[in-house]
């Protein structure tokens, strides 16, 4: 007799973009970075990221480069990653 499967519990959307908010400030091993924008709808989210699907994309700004342009990331948030400054409370999807 086989043992019964154990459903697994996907990560949700909020779970995968983490604290970021638009206006947040976060740092991990690759730089600090300004959260400009957040997009959550799919299509958008896919097109800006350059994949055939995603849930959500972040536009950010390195700000320890003079430089830093924005550009977009689709990563999931991590232990790796940790908040320096809080975004907006309250969430609005800019696309």
């Amino acid at each position: 007799m086989t043992a019964p499967i154990t459903p697994i519990a996907l990560p949700s959307t909020a779970d995968e973009i983490g604290p970021r908010l638009p206006g947040a400030i976060y740092a991990n091993q690759d730089g600090r970075f300004e959260v400009l924008a957040l997009i959550t709808a799919p299509t958008e989210a896919a097109r800006l990221l350059r994949r055939t699907s995603a849930r959500w994309a972040v536009i950010v700004r390195d700000t320890l480069r003079a430089d830093g342009q924005p550009f977009v990331v689709g990563s999931v948030w991590t232990t790796e990653d940790y908040l320096i400054r809080s975004g907006r409370t309250t969430y609005a999807p800019a696309a």
